[in-house]
């Protein structure tokens, strides 16, 4: 099933419900910007290889077409978290339970944001939606625990394979370049990180652009009382609306984060910078190919660490790394925590 952008103009004309939904989805995804997106380009500029300007609108291109490239290729992410969750056969209640999640989510990660802290919205998202199917069903019903295996999955690949994955590019990219005058090296991972920056944002769009999306089309099927359709098409409008309020996002509120993960964590230089995104990139190249939902936080963040642990581990802020595994740790049984009290408040006053 598909929806064309005059279908959804017309929808949204007269339906207050439906423009309570598309307010709240949009809020998720433009504070995915804010705390996402800017893991991407935390490197370049960091780096001091592109200025955040110029790094943010190529990391707005990089991410329309990691979304239009990969949902062409492969558009399974986006069917996982459409999945995960059922909210029951009610479309009222259904689509209540939608937004008090998507709510939550928004709360949850605003909070995070402020304190720089980069949590992962891929996980605050898949756990709002099951908090709030939880509450909802009142019971575990409402969760596919066949999807819910591929998002456990997801969590230690982007964790351990990020890590080693940085670990083991940077060694190799020193060991490669060891033979080769410094200046010249600096000149070619300068451009060489502009590549791997672009790498990152496209994957970065093509995990969570579709994520995100998908919860787009739910709440729209929702709002016209349809709630058992299982199959649906991407509509290119949709990709490109999520990239630019995506792109918004990272505008307004993202170096805070750029901060965090490329400054504070690891004083990286270029080469490691270069090390860094593409082993990210890879492994999210990786996870998307095959279906599985990974955090794009926490692969850009690990491999980072990995490439500081490289050099040697005393390279590391252990302190700052102490303080996002935390957040990380806190995100699922937080926003689920939210997202179900969220629900049973909606329901209560609406």
């Amino acid at each position: 099933m598909s929806v064309s952008l005059q279908d959804f103009i017309s929808q949204l004309v007269s339906s207050p419900a439906l423009s309570i939904t598309v307010v709240l989805t949009l809020g998720v995804i433009l504070v995915n910007g804010w705390t996402d997106a800017p893991n991407a380009i935390a490197t370049c500029v960091s780096t001091r290889t592109l200025s955040p300007g110029k790094a943010i609108v190529m990391a707005s291109v990089f991410n329309f077409l990691g979304v239009f490239v990969m949902t062409l290729i492969n558009s399974t992410v986006a069917e996982t978290i459409y999945k995960m969750v059922d909210f029951g056969n009610n479309p009222n209640n259904a689509l209540t339970s939608l937004c008090a999640a998507l709510f939550a989510i928004v709360t949850w990660a605003t909070a995070a944001w402020y304190f720089g802290i980069p949590t992962s919205e891929s996980h605050a998202l898949i756990a709002g939606l099951s908090g709030a199917a939880i509450a909802i069903n009142n019971g575990l019903e409402g969760i596919n625990g066949r999807e819910w295996l591929d998002v456990i999955i997801g969590l230690g690949l982007s964790t351990f394979l990020g890590f080693g994955a940085g670990f083991v590019i940077s060694k190799l990219t020193v060991f490669l370049a060891s033979g080769f005058d410094r200046r010249k090296t600096n000149k070619f991972f300068g451009g060489a990180q502009v590549f791997g920056a672009a790498a990152m944002a496209f994957m970065h769009g093509a995990q969570d652009g579709q994520k995100f999306m998908s919860v787009f089309l739910l709440g729209m099927f929702l709002t016209t009382g349809d709630t058992s359709v299982k199959e649906f098409q991407i509509p290119i409008w949709l990709m490109i609306l999520c990239s630019v309020v995506m792109a918004l996002g990272t505008s307004i509120g993202g170096y805070r984060i750029i901060k965090a993960v490329g400054m504070d964590m690891v004083k990286l230089e270029k080469y490691q910078g270069f090390a860094a995104d593409i082993a990210a990139a890879g492994c999210l190249l990786l996870s998307s190919l095959t279906g599985i939902p990974v955090s794009t936080t926490h692969t850009k963040t690990t491999a980072i660490m990995g490439v500081g642990a490289s050099k040697r581990f005393s390279s590391v802020n252990w302190g700052i790394v102490k303080e996002m595994v935390l957040a990380w740790l806190l995100t699922f049984p937080g926003c689920g925590l939210l997202g179900y009290l969220m629900v049973k408040l909606f329901i209560l006053i609406f």
